[in-house]
């Protein structure tokens, strides 16, 4: 397995509002930057995938009061985990080591309380795409430190 990871926040209309692939590959060379024709092939895949565990979510999301879901789909060697917020936004990462379930839930952790944090900006629309660089800046630190260290 490589350690590949996808996460995707999707508002409760199934509205992808965010993503960012991480990868310890490109996080041992140190330059997420460069092209990588592998991400590009497989970008579609990701989506699809965790698109379709939107379906396992929302019946998941009713048998338990946390937030968090953990591991609540699989395709071939992927896995789907999943967070839920108060508002309905749902996190979903996709990955393919099942080893790091305690990172993936401290990522989750910490991208809500940045999420939480954008929201309160008044221009914020939260059907609408994050595009703040800051908010993109500190996911891809929290990555780093949380999944591909």
């Amino acid at each position: 397995m490589s350690g590949t990871y996808y996460f995707a926040i999707v508002s409760p209309n199934d509205t992808p509002t965010f993503e960012a692939e991480f990868n310890k590959e490109q996080s041992k060379f140190g330059s997420a930057d460069k092209p990588d024709i592998k991400k590009d092939e497989y970008s579609h895949l990701h989506q699809f995938i965790a698109h379709a565990a939107l379906d396992m979510l929302d019946d998941v999301m009713w048998t338990t009061p946390s937030m968090y879901l953990k591991s609540i789909d699989k395709f071939n060697e992927w896995s789907v985990s999943a967070f839920i917020t108060a508002s309905g936004m749902r996190f979903i990462m996709l990955h393919d080591l099942k080893t790091n379930e305690e990172g993936i839930r401290n990522f989750f952790q910490d991208v809500h309380d940045i999420y939480i944090k954008a929201s309160m900006n008044t221009f914020f629309d939260r059907m609408e795409q994050i595009k703040m660089p800051s908010f993109n800046r500190k996911v891809q630190q929290l990555g780093k430190k949380h999944l591909v260290s």
